[in-house]
This record gives C-alpha cells, structure tokens and sequence, in this order.
C-alpha cells in the first residue's frame, strides 16, 4: 500500500484512512486473533461523529455489531480490549460468545470514547472484510427458454467440441442457477439481512422505479465471451445479458445499486460498474459441482483457500458460438440469495427480494 494513497474505510457512510499497521506471524491458527499489534492512526474524527452520551460517571458510547466479530475485538486472552482500553482510558464492556448485544464504550473523556469507539470500527471493517461472502445480489436467469436454450448449447458445445482440451460435462452449470450477480455480500446476522431488505426497497423508491417504469426489464441472453485473455486457456465462460430494446437501462440499474450499497458499506468497492454476465461454464465445478466461482476462496478466519483448477481450450467453442442466442426473458425481480444454498426449484434461496411490477 503507497503511502500517499492509503486504503479508505467506509464505516457508517463515512470515510476513514487507514494506515500500515504491523501484523506478526504465528505458527498456530489461534495465534491469527492477537491482530491489534502496534497502535493505530486514525484521521482526525470530528466530535460529533458518533453519538456519544454523556452520563453522571463521564461518556458512554455502543457499537451495535454481530457477536461472530466480537472475538476480534476482545483477541487473544483479552489483549486487544486491553490495549485499547489501555491507550484510550477507556472501559469496554463486550456480550459474551453466542449472545448477542451491543459493545459499549464508558470513559471520563469524550475524545477517548470516541478514539474506542473509531478503532472497534476499524477492527470491526477489517474482519469483517476476511469473511467468506455468504450472500449476493442477482437476477434469476432461470426462465424456461433460457434453461432450454443452455441445455441446447451444453449439447452442442459436447457433441462439436469434446475433443478439445479439458471440455466435458462437469465444467457446465446447472441451469436452474443461472444468475445474473450484481453483488457479493457478508451478512452475520438477520439484523442485516433486514437492513440489506430496506436498502433494496430504497433502492426501488429511488430510483428503481423510474428505471422500470414498473415493468420487467425484457431482456436478451446472448454470446459468449470468456474472463482471461488466452481463449486455449479458459476457467470461465459466460453469456452476455443486455436489453432487448438497446438502451442501456439494466446497465444503468444495476451500477445504481451497486453504487447505493458500496456507499452504505454493505458492499466492499472493487468496481464501479457491474460487469453483465451469466456464467455457463466454469472449471471450479470439475471437481465441485456446488463451487461458486472467484468468491469461494476464502475461510471464515480469513486464510486463503487454493483450488486448483484445470483450465479448458475454449478456441472453438468461442468460434462456434461467439454469437449463441440462449433466449429471452423478462428481469422482474433482485434477490437477496444465500450461497450454498438451494430451494424447492433448485435455484438458490432468497432471504429476500423486490419486485418491478
């Protein structure tokens, strides 16, 4: 990371500098809680940043958090509550393992509650952005004619192009989850999953609807293209989703919440427009038929997980049915789906939605 461009936090819609910390090495897994190493540097915070209560014993502040974080605020034997409590003269009291609760923050100062209280949130960022992504943002693509015309282009691309290096029927999607990711999401608890369900029916208020004009977005499946830059070496392969009249709504749609979410902080910004497309064949599914793409590389602790994966020659495939026209269907709902999981339809659950019309 430059030192004259530091990583940005987005912490409650607010904006945070976050500067080098140092982080030691330890043999053992549960070494990995002892983070907080050295102290942190902070942007200046204004006062009135947080809400913070002043009571007859000084000020108090809370910090509402899911409990799966609050280990990484208390860290290995207490010593990161006690550093920072310690650094901050501060006291912080913190729910026990399974319960749930608020962090709360007590101190004679209010500079020193409100320094507790913008380290929790730095830490609270920081190992929040380790999790596996649990949840993701989509429209279902799983319309009859679209799965019909996936198991066509599955049947051809196997009967003209079998020969080719690593093609077989393992590397195909299954059809019912066809998706179209806007996206990917960390929720820890139902509280969020809610908050996540209120920003979507914001988003629909907004500016959804005038987007829509309250209707389906019809929509076209069609062409492929693939995510590297040698086509004898592909690991993914998707279709090309755009709108059936030409302009460029969907696309406008999509970037729009995206951008609503990045700001609230429910999405980590890696992009600032959303790239259209439906995945078909992907080479994590050879040797894991539920593997899901470039998301699944992490555990909960953070470590990266390696999968190795057997590219495909997708050259022929890509001359052959560079234009594959999979179908059209009608975009009328946004999901809130949960990874891993699957429901009565084979597609993956939705914790929530909105719909169009």
């Amino acid at each position: 990371m430059e030192v004259l461009r530091p990583q940005l936090l987005i912490i409650d819609g607010r904006n945070y500098r976050k500067n080098p910390i140092q982080e030691k090495t330890y043999q053992h897994e549960e070494d990995d809680e002892d983070f907080y190493q050295d102290p942190m540097e902070y942007a200046d915070e204004p006062c009135d940043a947080y809400e913070v209560e002043q009571t007859p014993q000084g000020f108090r502040s809370t910090v509402s958090a899911p409990n799966l974080l609050y280990e990484h605020i208390v860290g290995k034997r207490g010593d990161t509550r006690k550093k920072i409590e310690m650094e901050t003269k501060t006291s912080i009291s913190i729910p026990k393992p399974g319960q749930d609760g608020e962090i709360v923050i007590i101190g004679q100062h209010r500079n020193g509650v409100i320094s507790a209280r913008t380290r929790i949130d730095v830490l609270l960022d920081t190992f929040r952005r380790k999790q596996p992504f649990t949840h993701f943002l989509a429209f279902f693509l799983n319309e009859t004619e679209v799965q019909e015309g996936f198991l066509k282009f599955q049947e051809e691309v196997l009967e003209k192009c079998c020969m080719d290096r690593g093609v077989d029927s393992s590397i195909f999607q299954n059809p019912k989850k066809l998706h179209l990711t806007i996206g990917m999401l960390v929720l820890l608890s139902e509280q969020e999953i809610q908050q996540t369900c209120e920003m979507l029916q914001r988003c629909k208020e907004e500016f959804i609807n005038d987007i829509s004009g309250g209707k389906p977005l019809e929509v076209e499946m069609a062409g492929i293209e693939y995510m590297n830059d040698d086509p004898g070496m592909v690991d993914v392969l998707y279709a090309k989703v755009h709108m059936k009249d030409g302009s460029n709504r969907l696309q406008e749609l999509v970037d729009r919440v995206l951008e609503r979410f990045q700001t609230s902080g429910l999405i980590v910004k890696e992009w600032n427009s959303v790239k259209l497309h439906a995945t078909v064949m992907n080479t994590l599914f050879r040797k894991d038929p539920n593997a899901e793409g470039r998301y699944n590389l992490y555990t909960a602790d953070g470590k990266y997980i390696f999968k190795e994966r057997e590219s495909f020659d997708g050259r022929n495939i890509l001359k052959l049915f560079e234009n594959f026209y999979f179908g059209s269907l009608k975009l009328n709902s946004i999901h809130i789906s949960q990874r891993f999981t699957v429901d009565s339809f084979g597609n993956y659950a939705s914790c929530g939605q909105i719909d169009f019309s």
